[in-house]
C-alpha cells in the first residue's frame, strides 16, 4: 500500500528521469548540430576556395579559381565566419565529448583569426617570390599535381580556371597600384627576385612548364580530337596566362619597381607592428609577445652553438665556430654528388634505412604512398625543399620536393635530418594520418596549423639517432645546424619586422650563427620577409611538444610508451597548440 510521501518520491524520481533523458537528448541534439555545422562550413569554405578544395580531392570545382584578392571577395569571406560565428554561439558545449571539444575550439579559433585577418590590406600586396597564386598555378597546370588531366573534361576545366587568371591577375595590378598610393609595397629585394619569375613564366615556349599537359594528352581520344584540344589548349594558354605574367612582368619592371620600399620588416608599413603582432598569434597559435619570441630564440642559438662547439672539438678541428662553418660549407669532402639523380637515390636511401626504427616509434603508419622528387626548374631558384600532400584517396602520393640547381654543389650534411622533417616521419607522416582518419570531420581532415605542423616535423629531427641516423658527426652537425637555423628565425623575424632590423643585419646573424652560404642566406632572410610570422612556428610548435613528451615520461616513467605519445600527438591532426596541451593532458592523466 502507497502513502502520499512514496506517490511524492515516485514523482521525483520520474522527473529526474525525464531530466536526465532530455539532458542527454540535448547534448545530442548539440553533437549533431556541431557536426552538421562543421560540414555545412567545409563544403561552403571550398566554394569560396576551390584551389585548396582541388588539393583535398573535391574535384567537382576544379574548373573554378577563386579571384581572392578582390574587395567582392573579400566581403563575401566577412559574412561568411560571421554567419559561422553566430551559429557556433548556439551550441552548449559542457555535452561535447573530446573528439567533438576539439573540433569546437577548432572552428572557434579559425573563425576568428580570419575574421581578425580582414582588417589588414595583404591583398595590397598579393604577389612575392615564395607562395602564392603566380606560383602556385603553375603546379596545378604542371600535369603532375592536385589538378587532374585524365580526360578532356578535366583539360576544359583547367582552361576555365586559366581564363580566370587574367581577371586575378588585372585585380592583383590594380591591387598594388592602390598599395603603392596608400604605402603597402614590397621590399625591392623581393621585386627584384619577382620580375625574373613572371619573366621565365610568359615565354611561350614549349619548355614553359603550362605546356607540359600537352605532352600526354588522354588516349581515349582519337587524332583528330587530341589535335583540336591541343590547338584550343595552347590557344588558351597563350591568351589568358602568358599574356597575363607578360602584364603582371611588365607592370614589375616599369612600374612597382621604382615605387618599392627600402625597408624590410611590416614595422615600416602603416599600422606594421599591430599586423606583426596578428601574425605571430595567427601563426604560433599563441598570445607569445614579440619580445618574448626574440628572448627565447636568443636563448636557443646559444644552446646549440654550445652543441657545436662539442661536435667541433670531437672532430679535433682546429679553429673557431665561423671557421667550422666556412669549413662545412665549403669542403670537397661534403660535396659527394655529380647528378639529381644521385642526390634524389640517396634520399630514398635514407627511407629504406630508418623504416625498420620507425615501426618501433609509431604504432600507426599511414597508407598514402610516398615520393622524391626534383623541384621544378622555373621555381627551384627560390624554392626550398618542401612536402606536397597526397591525396585522400591515395590515387597521388605525398611527394618531397628537393631543389638541385647543381648536384656537385650539394651538400650532404643536412641530408637526414631534411628527410626526417620533410618526409618520413614528419610531414609525410602527419599529413597523411590526418588526411586519412575520416572520423575527423572534413574541415579538420584537411586543416593546416603552422605551429603543429611545422613543430612536429621540426621535432622528428630530433628522432634521428632513434632511428639509427647522425651516426657520422658531420651529419649530426648537419642536424644542429638545421635546428639552430629554427632557431635563429626567432631572432631575424622579429629583428626585422617588429625591431626595425635591416635586411643586411639579419644575414648577417644568421651567417654567423650557422653554416650557409651567402647566396642562402639571402633566400631565407627574403623569406621571411615576404611572409612574416610563419617562421616562427616551427621552434615555437617544437618546444611546446618535446616540453609535453618530456612531461609524460618523466610522469609516468617505466610505463610511458613512445609509440603511445606519437599516435596521441598524430591521430587528431593539426591543432593549435593550447588545443593540444589540452588534449595530451587527457589522455596521460
Amino acid at each position: 500500500m502507497f502513502k502520499k510521501t512514496h506517490y511524492f518520491l515516485l514523482a521525483v524520481i520520474l522527473l529526474a528521469a525525464a531530466c536526465t533523458q532530455q539532458g542527454k537528448q540535448a547534448g545530442k541534439n548539440d553533437a549533431d548540430s556541431l557536426h552538421s555545422l562543421v560540414q555545412r562550413y567545409y563544403d561552403d569554405k571550398m566554394k569560396l576556395f576551390p584551389l585548396e578544395a582541388t588539393v583535398n580531392g573535391e574535384h567537382e570545382l576544379d574548373g573554378e579559381l577563386q579571384i581572392d584578392i578582390s574587395e567582392n571577395f573579400r566581403a563575401r569571406l566577412d559574412s561568411h565566419l560571421t554567419r559561422y560565428q553566430a551559429a557556433l554561439q548556439g551550441i552548449d558545449t559542457s555535452s561535447l565529448d573530446a573528439n567533438d571539444l576539439i573540433s569546437y575550439s577548432m572552428l572557434s579559433r579559425e573563425l576568428a583569426i580570419a575574421k581578425e585577418g580582414l582588417r589588414f590590406p595583404d591583398h595590397l600586396m598579393p604577389i612575392q617570390q615564395f607562395w602564392g597564386l603566380t606560383l602556385t598555378l603553375p603546379q596545378y597546370g604542371s600535369g603532375t599535381g592536385a589538378q587532374p588531366f585524365k580526360n578532356k573534361a578535366d583539360y576544359e576545366k583547367f582552361m576555365k580556371r586559366m581564363k580566370s587568371f587574367a581577371e586575378w591577375s588585372d585585380t592583383a595590378i590594380a591591387n598594388m597600384k592602390r598599395g603603392i598610393a596608400t604605402g603597402y609595397v614590397l621590399p625591392k629585394a623581393l621585386v627584384l627576385k619577382v620580375i625574373p619569375q613572371l619573366a621565365d613564366l610568359s615565354q611561350k615556349d614549349t619548355g614553359n612548364i603550362f605546356y607540359a599537359p600537352l605532352k600526354t594528352l588522354p588516349q581515349e581520344l582519337d587524332s583528330a580530337a587530341k589535335k583540336a584540344l591541343s590547338t584550343e589548349y595552347a590557344a588558351t594558354i597563350e591568351q589568358y596566362v602568358l599574356s597575363s605574367y607578360s602584364k603582371l612582368h611588365d607592370f614589375f619592371k616599369n612600374e612597382y619597381l621604382a615605387k618599392a620600399r627600402t625597408t624590410s620588416g611590416y614595422s615600416s608599413l602603416p599600422n606594421g607592428k599591430e599586423w606583426y603582432s596578428y601574425l605571430i598569434r595567427y601563426w604560433t597559435t599563441t598570445n607569445l609577445t614579440p619580445d618574448e619570441i626574440f628572448a627565447t630564440g636568443e636563448k636557443e642559438v646559444a644552446r646549440i652553438r654550445m652543441e657545436m662547439e662539442t661536435v667541433k672539438a670531437n672532430v679535433g678541428f682546429k679553429g673557431d665556430l665561423p671557421a667550422f662553418f666556412e669549413f662545412i660549407r665549403t669542403d670537397k669532402q661534403f660535396r659527394i654528388f655529380s647528378t639529381p639523380v644521385q642526390v634524389l637515390d640517396s634520399f630514398r636511401a635514407i627511407e629504406q634505412k630508418i623504416m625498420p626504427a620507425v615501426r618501433q616509434l609509431y604504432g600507426h603508419l599511414p597508407k598514402t604512398k610516398f615520393e622524391v622528387r626534383q623541384t621544378e626548374a622555373f621555381r627551384a631558384a627560390s624554392a626550398s625543399a618542401e612536402y606536397m600532400q597526397g591525396s585522400a584517396d591515395g590515387t597521388r602520393p605525398g611527394i618531397f620536393y628537393v631543389p638541385i640547381l647543381d648536384a656537385r654543389t650539394f651538400n650532404y650534411t643536412g641530408m637526414e635530418c631534411l628527410f626526417l622533417h620533410e618526409a618520413i616521419p614528419g610531414h609525410h607522416f602527419q599529413i597523411s594520418i590526418q588526411q586519412e582518419n575520416d572520423s575527423l570531420p572534413k574541415f579538420r581532415r584537411f586543416t593546416w596549423v603552422g605551429s603543429y605542423g611545422e613543430g612536429y616535423a621540426l621535432y622528428c629531427e630530433s628522432l634521428g639517432k632513434d632511428l639509427g641516423l647522425y651516426t657520422n658527426p658531420y651529419s649530426y652537425f648537419g642536424h644542429l645546424s638545421d635546428e639552430i637555423h629554427r632557431a635563429i628565425r626567432l631572432v631575424v623575424d622579429v629583428g626585422m619586422h617588429y625591431k626595425g632590423w635591416t635586411r643586411e643585419q639579419a644575414i648577417k646573424y644568421m651567417m654567423d650563427n650557422e653554416p650557409l652560404s651567402e647566396a642562402e642566406a639571402v633566400a631565407e632572410i627574403e623569406r621571411y620577409m615576404a611572409i612574416p610570422g610563419q617562421a616562427l612556428s616551427y621552434k615555437i610548435g617544437e618546444l611546446k611538444i618535446r616540453e609535453l613528451r618530456a612531461r609524460y615520461s618523466q610522469q609516468k616513467g617505466s610505463s610511458f610508451s613512445i609509440k603511445d605519445f606519437h599516435d596521441e600527438l598524430l591521430k587528431d591532426g593539426c591543432v593549435p597548440l593550447s588545443v593540444l596541451e589540452e588534449k595530451m593532458a587527457r589522455r596521460f592523466k
